[in-house]
């Protein structure tokens, strides 16, 4: 009996495998993609941690082909008065660029700027006193540009 379970799982697993790279080859996405793009775009620090993980290893993910691209905070400082943003702005460019890609964006576009808003105040969490003060003020800024300019 579990000989024969051992075999139809190994077959399953077989099929599935040929299954998904037979989508790979044809150029398809995965797909969960809207999922996984949901997963690495939301406003809490496992979202964010997620995605740091996946940007690590793109590799990975590319069958999903998303955009990992960035300018990181455009035409703003990355690190402003020593704040190292550039990490929160690449994750809000991986947001607005593969939602814009999918089609979704205007329906995506305040949860994007909020998960941002978090990110970089998870950035000013690490100062304390007046730094952090500066900081989130500087977090701030950089959030109101994003939901007038983005």
């Amino acid at each position: 009996m579990h000989r024969r379970l051992a075999t139809a799982l190994a077959a399953s697993t077989l099929a599935l495998g040929t299954v998904v790279a037979t989508a790979t080859a044809a150029g398809a996405a995965p797909a969960d993609k809207p999922q996984v793009l949901s997963s690495w775009t939301q406003t809490s620090a496992s979202s964010y941690n997620a995605w740091v993980a996946a940007r690590a290893n793109q590799s990975a993910w590319a069958a999903y082909g998303f955009d990992w691209s960035t300018d990181y905070c455009s035409t703003s400082p990355d690190n402003p008065f020593g704040f190292p943003f550039a990490t929160s702005c690449a994750r809000h460019d991986f947001g607005y660029r593969n939602y814009k890609a999918a089609g979704a964006f205007d329906a995506n576009k305040a949860r994007l700027d909020s998960a941002f808003y978090e990110d970089l105040k998870r950035v000013c969490n690490g100062y304390g006193g007046a730094t952090k003060a500066a900081c989130n003020s500087t977090a701030w800024t950089y959030y109101q540009a994003v939901r007038a300019f983005g």
